[in-house]
Formats: structure tokens, sequence, C-alpha cells
């Protein structure tokens, strides 16, 4: 039986009744660009996040971009932020003219490691951009108190994130901004490219207002330079059905994570939760210095598996030699050994069973 890493057929199927119908509305109301359903969207999800303001955007790289614009991210500036993400973390910092400067992360969680930031922290260091990787909270409250005391912006990568939380708290809803990514692949996904910035502040609400749309604050009056980078009215018919039940799919991809502990072998390093948080697993991520063999007894069963992400960023061919000297000795552990299984809320206890054997049975 094949099992791919996230069934989207199955999801649409689920939800197709909903969605067909309200497309069809929003192609006879012909209001593509701005229209009703982005406002709504942007509304119910600013409550489900429980922040003052939600503006859509074209993409989740769009929402970090323009997020450290709004937060005042000028060239020269440093930006700390971990180098075991994907690469739009660090383009969005690049797009700025600003300077990455990364950081370990903890082994225990694949989050920056709070314990090294304040060594980090110099006269130009003028934002952090955590990463909640594979929907597991970072912890806010210590990384708050440390922005806080350096007086630094904080844009949370929430990409992988929507719906998880920190204390009870949802992640994207601590710092100056919150971003987060609706890629097909995500939790809360969309039908193609879609974004979303969050903001308690109404300046930072205001500058990304004008920034998303052509650096206009009124119509054909254009103050700044900006960009065109607008959450599609059809997408957000499709995420506004989706949201409703996010935190049912959640709990899904949750209680399959537990199956998924509970059966692999001890030997297996299996993801860790911290007691204060709850992890919505985008991804199930475990780690083994037989990556290989499992990896290829899964393929032979036609079961899909990713690394995410295999080559850290200060090692990427973009950088050349611009981090040659840098030493991330966990980043670069666990590269060597991750792997991400198949999860996703319609996954089954009979595949994961299968996933799970076969992975023992390869590292025996």
């Amino acid at each position: 039986m094949s099992i791919p890493m996230i069934d989207l057929q199955q999801q649409y199927q689920q939800l197709k009744t909903e969605i067909e119908p309200a497309i069809k509305t929003a192609l006879t109301n012909a209001h593509y660009i701005l229209g009703p359903n982005v406002s709504a969207f942007e509304r119910e999800a600013a409550k489900y996040l429980d922040v003052k303001h939600a503006l859509g955007v074209a993409s989740g790289t769009d929402a970090l971009h323009l997020a450290l614009l709004a937060c005042g991210i000028q060239p020269g500036d440093e930006v700390i932020t971990p180098a075991f993400t994907f690469i739009a973390t660090v383009e969005a910092i690049l797009y700025c003219g600003a300077k990455p400067i990364f950081i370990d992360i903890d082994e225990n969680n694949f989050n920056l490691d709070l314990q090294q930031l304040k060594y980090l922290i110099t006269d130009k260091t003028k934002a952090i951009v955590p990463v909640h990787l594979y929907g597991n909270p970072v912890n806010m409250t210590a990384l708050m108190q440390i922005a806080n005391k350096h007086n630094l912006k904080v844009i949370e990568d929430a990409a992988q994130s929507f719906g998880a939380t920190w204390k009870k708290q949802q992640t994207g809803s601590f710092g100056h901004c919150g971003c987060y990514s609706f890629y097909p692949s995500k939790n809360l996904s969309a039908f193609g490219d879609a974004g979303l910035i969050t903001t308690n502040s109404d300046e930072i609400y205001n500058e990304l207002c004008a920034l998303h749309n052509h650096g206009s604050y009124t119509r054909y009056h254009h103050e700044k330079l900006g960009y065109n980078s607008r959450l599609d009215e059809l997408q957000a018919v499709i995420l506004r059905i989706k949201l409703k039940y996010l935190d049912q799919f959640n709990k899904k991809r949750h209680a399959a994570a537990q199956q998924y502990s509970h059966l692999l072998h001890d030997k297996i390093i299996t993801p860790q939760e911290n007691s204060e948080s709850q992890h919505i697993y985008h991804q199930y991520t475990i780690l083994h210095d037989k990556r290989a063999q499992i990896q290829q007894a899964l393929k032979a069963a036609n079961i899909a598996s990713a690394i995410y992400y295999p080559i850290p960023l200060h090692q990427q061919p973009l950088f050349a030699n611009q981090y040659a000297g840098l030493s991330l000795p966990i980043t670069e552990k666990i590269t060597q050994q991750c792997l991400s299984l198949p999860i996703f809320p319609e996954i089954s206890e009979t595949q994961i069973k299968q996933i799970t054997s076969i992975i023992n049975r390869a590292i025996t």
C-alpha cells in the first residue's frame, strides 16, 4: 500500500461539498482582488489567533519579508535566526539588505538555542526571527524577555505552526509580527501559495497595509516603494472553510504522532514535547544514524519520507565562503540524522503500524 507524505486528495474529498459551492459563489460575485472573503478570513484568523490585526499576503515568504520591513529592518542590520529552517526565513532577511546571524539549535526540540542567544547580540542586532519548526513552539516567554531587554524586534516564523500554542497562547502572537504560510502541505492550507501577517501594533499594521499593496494608503497615492502581495480571494474562500476544521485536524495529527512514538523502537529518537506547549506536528521527525537505511526500506514499500532539511543554511551554496568558518555542531548533526515520516489528519492506525514495522525492522 502506497503512503504519501500528505494526502491532499482525501482532505479535498472530505470538504468538497463546502469548498466547491463557496468557490462558485465567489466566481459569480466576480470580486477577485481584496474581496469580501479576504477581509472575512483576516477577521476570523485574527480572532482564532487572538491578535489585533491580521493581513493576508501572497505567500509565507512575503509575510516574513514585509514584516521585517514594517519593523524597520534596514541594510546592514543583523537579524538572528536558526540555520535549521527553510531558505525562505533567510531570503526575507536578505531582501531587506540585512545580515543573517545564524544560531545553533536545541537538540531536544530543533528550535533555536536560547542559551546561546544573548552571546550573539551586538550593537548591530535589530531583530530575532525564531522559527517554530515542525509545529513545535519556541519558548516564547524566555525569548521575549531577552528581546525586550535588548530592545529587539521579534518576527515569529510561524509558517509551520498555525494552531500551536506556548502556555496556551498562539504562536505568532508574542512578537511584533507573526508570519504564516498556507502552502498546500501546511496544517492550514490553501490550494496554492498564500500567507498571513499578524500584529498587535496599529503602527506596524498600517505600514503593512501599504507595503503589501504597492505602497499605497489611499488608492493611486503611493507614499513609498511597496509590493504586490495580496491574498487571493479564492484562496481566502478555501482557508475560511478549512479554518473551521483546523483544531480537529491538528488533534488527529497529534494522535498520529503519539501512535508513532509508542510503536517506534526505543533506539529511534522521537519528537519531544514541552508540557507548556501544544505541538501540532506539521512534520513528525525522527533521528537515527541509519537514516539512509530506513529511507531505503520505506521507499521499497512505496512509503514516502523526506529530509527537512538536508543542508543547513550556513552551508548552502548561496553563501559560498561567507560563513565558511561558522560551526553549528548540533544543527550539522541533526541534518545528518533527521527524517520526517508521513503525517496528515487522515492517516490511519493501520498505515502507521505498517510504517513503524518497516522502520523497526530496518534498524535491527
